[in-house]
C-alpha cells in the first residue's frame, strides 16, 4: 500500500462498484466511506487521505455547498487530498473544477478510466518516503523502521511502541501524538492502542479482538469501528 483513499458516496451499490474497481490496484486503501458530506471536513482531518473519490450531485440541495466547502479548506488544511468526481453529467464540471477537484470522470466508471486518473494523481504526488522515526529520551535518539511497529500502547502520558521482533521502545509522546503523526497505515482500534494494519491477521466482532500476525491478540472498541471497517477491507482485498 502507497495510497490511501476516502470515498464520499451514499449509495451503498455505488460505493461497492468502485472498491471492487480498486481491487485491481493494490497500492490502494480505503481509509474511510462518507456518507454525510457535513462530516467530510473533519474526516479529512482524521484519516488524512491522499486522495478522495466523490460522487456528484452529493444531494440535490447540497452540492454547490459542499463544492464550497472544499474551495475554502484549502485556506486552512496543511495538505489537501487529490479530489476525483464521478458524475453522471459534465453539468458540475466547471464548478468542481474551480473549486479544486483534479479530475471529472463520466459515470459509468470503468477500470482503464479509473486507471488513468490513478496514473496522473501518482505523477502529481509521489508516495511519502519516511520509513523510519527517530525516538527521542533525553539524550538517546533511537530511529525504528515504521514496517517493524506492530502496534502502540498508551502508557499515561507517554508510549510504549511494540516491535514485532518483541523490543518495545519507549517514547515520552502521547497516543494521541502518533495518531495525528504516523502514516495512513496506522490505526486506532481503542482508546489505548494503535495497530499497524500490515500485521494484523484477524478481527472478532463478538469478542471485539484484533489478532496480530504473531499470535498476539489486541481489544478494540466500536468506538473506533470506522477504523476497524477500514481494516477489514484491506484485508478482504
Amino acid at each position: 500500500m502507497r495510497f490511501s483513499f476516502l470515498i464520499i458516496d451514499d449509495n451503498s451499490t455505488a460505493v461497492k462498484e468502485t472498491l471492487e474497481l480498486f481491487e485491481n490496484f493494490p497500492n490502494y486503501f480505503c481509509a474511510g466511506i462518507v456518507k454525510d458530506n457535513q462530516t467530510v471536513i473533519n474526516q479529512i482531518i482524521k484519516l488524512k487521505p491522499q486522495l478522495i473519490i466523490v460522487q456528484i450531485p452529493i444531494k440535490s440541495n447540497d452540492t454547490n455547498l459542499f463544492f464550497e466547502t472544499i474551495k475554502e479548506s484549502f485556506q486552512y488544511l496543511d495538505t489537501m487530498p487529490y479530489f476525483i468526481a464521478l458524475a453522471s453529467t459534465p453539468d458540475y464540471a466547471l464548478t468542481a473544477i474551480q473549486s479544486g477537484f483534479s479530475d471529472y470522470i463520466l459515470m459509468p466508471l470503468h477500470i482503464h478510466q479509473l486507471g488513468k486518473s490513478l496514473f496522473k494523481f501518482e505523477k502529481r504526488n509521489p508516495p511519502n518516503s519516511i520509513t523510519t522515526i527517530c525516538i527521542k529520551s533525553y539524550s538517546d535518539y533511537q530511529f525504528v523502521s515504521l514496517q517493524d511497529i506492530a502496534y502502540l500502547k498508551a502508557d499515561n502520558n507517554t508510549t510504549d511502541i511494540q516491535l514485532y521482533n518483541g523490543k518495545i521502545v519507549n517514547a515520552y509522546k502521547t497516543l494521541k501524538h502518533f495518531e495525528a503523526t504516523l502514516p495512513f497505515y496506522f490505526l486506532r482500534i481503542h482508546k489505548s492502542y494503535i495497530v499497524n494494519i500490515n500485521h494484523v491477521s484477524r478481527i472478532h466482532f463478538s469478542k471485539s479482538k484484533c489478532y496480530l500476525n504473531y499470535n498476539e491478540i489486541l481489544p478494540f472498541s466500536l468506538t473506533y469501528r470506522d477504523n476497524i471497517d477500514a481494516i477489514i477491507r484491506k484485508i478482504n482485498i
